[in-house]
């Protein structure tokens, strides 16, 4: 019986190493490299240590009677495949900052620290640099630390120019100032925060629809001067600093959402108490024209597009008629286009959307 194999060619002569399996560690090393001066940006009081750790350190800081530790990771879903087809790979960490420190944000709390993973198929140094550098940016938007993350090389698992992207944020909050939609009240009002885009859901639809209209991603966008790649890569907005504003402020925002998959009846639903319902309306609630292409390339109904898109509103906030004004004031002057929704009233559903069906 044969055993082993023969030495026939050249790599067998050499012997097999981690990098001809496909596993550069020199690369890695590169790329810690390239991205010590973008991690170094985002830290804040608090950080120990610097990069290159087997471990992130962070000092908590004083002051709270009963300091709460607020968690959250996600994702950026499919829309890295349409990143990855242009090679625009400084926006998605972005993305991915934001979808954790937005829903961190929602229960009233400061995202401070962050960790990445990122997995590739080849590490690319420059490429990954690029990607971290994207979350570095997201970090210093949204005041938080990026204290740590992963390089993994995965030959086999993944194509040679294919990665992939998840995020774990902490944040910080005061047990009694928690946000968690008990509060909430017949007559409060609901105000939504304008999205810059898809942020990062629906892709998949999206995808799907540009298939079926023909459209590529360098193709300039219907109704726009923008290319479909601009308009479907755009990053998705951070509302950490204009709403803990708002909080310091001392406004009473009695429940916030996060509208991401699920859309606004998916999302807003989960804060509202189980015997009132949100009415909503359109008459300050204008959706944004490119989700409208969308839905006319796709033949898709009212009613799937607010279940599976943001369609222009990306955070929401429940607040009473009484500080409305104060709250929108506070927005504005922190750069946000802030809409009247509807408001809250006794009934079923929890929420519901005036003329979507």
């Amino acid at each position: 019986m044969r055993r082993g194999r023969d030495l026939t060619n050249h790599e067998d002569r050499e012997g097999l190493t981690y990098r001809k399996a496909g596993v550069d560690i020199a690369a890695g090393e590169e790329a810690v490299d390239l991205i010590k001066a973008d991690v170094e940006s985002t830290y804040i009081p608090g950080v120990l240590g610097s990069l290159g750790g087997f471990a992130g350190i962070f000092q908590l800081p004083g002051g709270l009677e009963e300091p709460v530790l607020v968690t959250s990771t996600d994702g950026v879903g499919t829309k890295l495949l349409l990143a990855q087809q242009v090679q625009r790979l400084d926006t998605v960490g972005i993305d991915l900052v934001a979808m954790s420190v937005n829903d961190v944000l929602t229960v009233g709390a400061r995202p401070l620290l962050f960790l990445d993973y990122v997995a590739v198929g080849r590490l690319a140094p420059n490429e990954v640099a690029r990607i971290v550098g994207g979350v570095a940016a997201g970090c210093r938007e949204a005041g938080c630390a990026l204290v740590g993350g992963e390089m993994a090389e995965m030959p086999g698992l993944y194509a040679p120019d294919e990665f992939d992207l998840a995020g774990f944020c902490v944040g910080l909050a005061e047990r009694k100032h928690l946000v968690d939609g008990s509060a909430v009240q017949e007559g409060d009002l609901v105000l939504g925060l304008a999205a810059s885009g898809f942020h990062s859901n629906g892709y998949s639809l999206l995808r799907r629809v540009l298939e079926v209209g023909g459209l590529g991603l360098s193709a300039q966008f219907p109704e726009s001067e923008e290319t479909v790649a601009d308009v479907l890569l755009r990053p998705t907005r951070i509302y950490v600093k204009s709403v803990l504003r708002l909080l310091e402020e001392g406004v009473p925002v009695r429940a916030m959402a996060h509208i991401t998959g699920g859309g606004m009846v998916g999302n807003l639903s989960r804060v509202i108490p189980g015997h009132l319902s949100a009415r909503l309306g359109f008459t300050d609630w204008h959706v944004p024209a490119e989700f409208r292409v969308i839905q006319q390339l796709g033949e898709i109904p009212d009613k799937e597009m607010f279940a599976t898109f943001n369609m222009g509103v990306g955070y929401v906030l429940v607040v009473p008629a009484a500080a409305v004004d104060t709250a929108r004031r506070l927005l504005r002057d922190s750069g946000e286009q802030v809409m009247v929704l509807g408001s809250i009233v006794r009934g079923e559903p929890r929420v519901v959307l005036e003329g979507v069906s």
